[in-house]
């Protein structure tokens, strides 16, 4: 009688189960092969380019090869334009007294040969406005061959003196910039921070009067509201804020007739309609500071 031992292991069958269990752990590990996704590939491979693309010509652009192209190509057509015929010949300026001709060429880039339709008249006319003496200018492209130039220059008027700094300025009060003020020391000189907008009214007043302007040393606005103004360096004549120009016509008929300014005078007030204020030196042997009646 044969007896089982429940604790007894089988060793075929536990090798069969082992072998098996060892057969589908080689199968596990190996590994399938990868597929190419051909659809994935045909997405990206047109994106690709395009990135490619779009990121050469943003590093033209911002490397300026299509602006230098352009300008190439530009530049060629007006040249084609130059050798038919369209080309700058003559150059003919209208109303230039203080500008120099060749200041005028050298501003605009005009020389002859120059393809005449290279000339932009608007940007020309902005060019030549920004020089001292052009007050207004026009620029016409007469073709085939001409370039006609028209100028308003300004007019010195008056020297302005502020914080101890000489300028010129023209007939509307502007500074006429770079121009060196000693070439005009001829002109009437006036002074006061607000003094050069002004000016013109006082210089038609005194110019109104020529023995008289002829005498003037300069003119100095009071409070912008009249005008001090000095004669010979050394008499100090009181202008009135309304109507002045009667007032110097008064002065100036007074100087006739009794030669006022040749005496020791250093202020004359004109400021009182009724009267005139003469105010003498110390020393003087002027009688009277002031007279009534006509000589007012």
């Amino acid at each position: 009688m044969r007896f089982l031992n429940p604790f007894a292991r089988n060793t075929k069958k536990t090798k069969a189960a082992g072998g098996k269990r060892g057969k589908r752990g080689k199968r596990s590990q190996r590994r399938a092969p990868a597929r190419i996704s051909w659809r994935l590939v045909r997405r990206l491979v047109p994106a690709g380019a395009a990135v490619a693309v779009v990121g050469g010509v943003v590093w033209l652009w911002q490397d300026g090869w299509f602006g230098r192209q352009a300008d190439a190509l530009q530049a060629a057509a007006l040249q084609g334009t130059a050798d038919i015929g369209l080309r700058v010949e003559d150059v003919l300026i209208e109303g230039r007294n203080r500008t120099a001709g060749d200041v005028i060429l050298a501003r605009l880039g005009l020389e002859r040969g120059l393809p005449i339709l290279s000339v932009d008249p608007q940007q020309a006319k902005e060019a030549l406005e920004a020089l001292p003496w052009v007050q207004q200018a026009s620029v016409q492209r007469q073709l085939p061959d001409t370039v006609y130039i028209r100028l308003q220059e300004r007019e010195p008027m008056a020297l302005w003196q502020e914080r101890g700094k000489v300028t010129v300025i023209d007939r509307r009060g502007s500074v006429i910039q770079g121009i060196d003020p000693r070439r005009f020391a001829h002109l009437p000189l006036v002074v006061g921070p607000d003094a050069a907008s002004h000016a013109s009214k006082v210089i038609a007043v005194m110019n109104s009067e020529p023995e008289l302007r002829e005498r003037v040393t300069s003119a100095v606005l009071v409070a912008g509201r009249r005008w001090n103004v000095q004669i010979e360096g050394r008499i100090d004549v009181r202008l009135p804020e309304d109507d002045a120009a009667a007032a110097w016509a008064q002065l100036a008929e007074i100087e006739r007739r009794q030669g006022l300014l040749s005496r020791d005078v250093v202020v004359i007030d004109l400021r009182l309609p009724d009267r005139l204020v003469v105010r003498t030196s110390p020393d003087s042997d002027l009688e009277g500071s002031a007279e009534e009646g006509e000589n007012t």
